[in-house]
């Protein structure tokens, strides 16, 4: 199976950088017309880009084998040998660029000079759209000249230009297309050069993209003035300012900075058509619910992390969550304009935005964001839709979708009635105008410790994950929420017997998703039957350190970017690949427990 080195900026990523190809398979950008994503692919034979060099005629970069690094746990960076020459091909989004750039270098080793082509080649077959479900394109794909700089534009009509990419070198380039009956146009852009004998060539290749030809060509001509070392500078300083090095360990030092700039780079970005920030649950096509909005995965798992980080961004991040996405708060998932996508109530999303506003003031002190119009309107609706799931007996909630977004066996779950204590007693503190919740918030535990609360065979208590009220209630957990996290929300103290007794009972090898004899011993559910990465960050955030630090030096992942589930075995991806939301909250509570 072949792996990939995904990047980006916040106008286009690049989900699938072929390790074995050095090809760039596709290119995806969000798109508030459409909803979600688009997703401009190659053909299952020739990538969408494919960098090239060959010597005198013979030989291919895509054939020999390639050695990756990231600079800066970001930029991938390739180095191959073909004969003779030594070849360097090093990927850049640059921060703030509607595009990006591969930047080519070939040294030419031997002790005389060399007749060199430095090129790419690829396939635009086919574009889709991209919202849990992959969808085909039917407007039609064309290709032409541009006048900018006689290179090629590629642009996508639908009625109207949709959207547009194209080219554009540093050097002196041929460049030739084809457009076939089949709609899928074939191009090659080629630098011939002599390398004279212990010398170096370099070719940068910038694209462009935007809503049509002109937007297109100006982008990449944009990045072409601005010139690579500058584009490259100015993205390293970012990249940088926002690393954590892992003292001594450079294994963890680059999983956390790969993992966090996925998450800053796949879990948000900027429509190309409105230049708004959205947030998702991945921008990469290969994670199978991408390009939609879930409260509780953008604000649960990856905005702790894009705070731990960028303070402005979680800003903005909040801004359109209480802008967009405010009036469907609780639904299930949504469109990234804020509509309905998939409808069904979830107690853990309504609450996720109050659980962020808190945590985002107690890291900046910014209480100015209170009197926010958006924030205060986003505030009283979730307040008025908490107490439509009140119980008519007591202070629980009740929820129709748990956290794994399955159906409940039983309508009040304990952790999701946790949350609202944590999220009503934080509001509580922030705002005189809302002093009134911390009764509130008293009465909700009196209710979780009286009803929630059973008791085994042997008279031990515990917590039930879910209960019906009516003396019903089944043993159960699910990484996405976690019974295990109650004392990171100061319910109750780790050594509380009632919390001890429930992490024993869904740790022991009795448990079925337990895997507490396997090599990657994490807990999993019936949604994704293995081992969860969200299990390990919440195992790490609850204390678990030489576990976690342990299953970490074992684990591959998606090629080491988080994912849904891995294999209790090999620890290679099951379930969920490209999972930008996870990466995030894996991130956070690696930053939490072990820095």
């Amino acid at each position: 199976m072949d792996k990939y080195l995904p990047t980006g900026n916040d106008f286009v990523s690049l989900p699938r950088i072929n390790e074995r190809t050095g090809g760039i398979e596709d290119i995806t950008f969000l798109y508030m017309a459409a909803k979600g994503l688009i997703d401009i692919r190659g053909s299952e034979s020739t990538p969408l880009i494919q960098p090239y060099v060959h010597l005198d005629g013979v030989g291919s970069l895509s054939s020999a084998h390639l050695a990756w690094t990231r600079l800066d746990d970001w930029l991938p960076q390739s180095t191959a040998q073909l004969g003779s020459l030594e070849l360097k091909t090093l990927y850049v989004p640059p921060i703030d660029e509607r595009g990006f750039a591969i930047q080519m270098t070939v040294h030419n080793t031997s002790e005389s000079a060399q007749d060199v082509v430095i090129g790419l080649n690829g396939c635009w077959a086919s574009s889709w759209h991209c919202v849990n479900e992959d969808k085909p394109l039917s407007g039609k794909a064309t290709c032409f000249r541009s006048g900018w700089n006689s290179s090629l534009i590629f642009e996508y009509h639908a009625g109207f230009p949709m959207f547009a990419f194209a080219p554009m070198a540093d050097a002196q380039t041929d460049s030739s297309f084809t457009c076939s009956d089949d709609g899928s146009i074939t191009y090659d852009l080629s630098h011939h050069c002599t390398i004279a004998a212990d010398g170096t060539a370099s070719v940068v290749f910038y694209w462009g993209l935007g809503f049509e030809e002109v937007a297109a060509a100006t982008s990449a001509k944009e990045m072409l003035r601005q010139t690579f070392d500058a584009e490259l500078t100015k993205t390293r300083a970012w990249l940088q300012e926002r690393r954590v090095t892992f003292n001594g360990d450079a294994k963890l030092t680059q999983l956390y900075n790969t993992n966090l700039f996925f998450c800053m780079f796949f879990s948000t970005g900027i429509t190309l058509d409105t230049e708004e920030l959205v947030l998702v649950t991945s921008r990469s096509p290969r994670y199978y619910v991408s390009a939609a909005y879930w409260d509780r995965d953008s604000l649960l798992w990856s905005f702790p992390a894009i705070l731990d980080a960028d303070p402005k961004r979680a800003k903005e991040m909040l801004s359109y969550v209480f802008g967009r996405q405010r009036r469907n708060f609780g639904i299930h998932s949504r469109y990234i304009d804020g509509t309905v996508l998939e409808p069904g109530f979830e107690l853990d999303e309504l609450v996720a935005p109050l659980l962020a506003l808190e945590r985002y003031i107690n890291k900046t002190d910014d209480r100015s964001i209170l009197s926010d119009p958006d924030i205060v309107q986003g505030i009283s609706l979730i307040l008025n839709r908490l107490r439509q799931h009140e119980a008519a007996s007591c202070r629980l909630y009740d929820t129709f979708l748990q956290p794994t977004d399955d159906e409940h066996v039983y309508p009040y779950i304990t952790y999701d009635n946790v949350l609202v204590w944590k999220a009503l007693k934080d509001l509580a503190q922030l705002a005189p105008q809302y002093a009134h919740l911390e009764k509130t918030a008293d009465e909700i535990k009196a209710a979780i410790m009286t009803h929630c609360v059973q008791k085994d065979a042997e008279g031990k208590p515990y917590f039930g994950w879910s209960i019906d009220l009516n003396g019903s209630h089944d043993v159960y957990d699910e990484p996405p929420g976690s019974l295990q996290l109650l004392p990171l929300f100061d319910f109750c103290s780790p050594t509380d017997e009632i919390y001890r007794n429930t992490v024993a009972m869904i740790r022991s090898p009795e448990y079925k998703y337990s895997f507490a004899n396997s090599p990657i011993n994490e807990i999993g559910c019936p949604h994704a039957p293995h081992p969860w990465i969200l299990s390990l960050a919440n195992s790490l955030l609850c204390g678990r350190v030489e576990h976690c630090r342990a299953i970490l030096e074992k684990i591959s992942m998606d090629n080491g970017i988080a994912c849904e589930s891995v294999d209790e075995v090999t620890g290679y991806c099951t379930t969920g690949e490209a999972f930008a939301t996870c990466a995030g909250f894996l991130c956070h509570s690696i930053r939490e427990a072990l820095l």
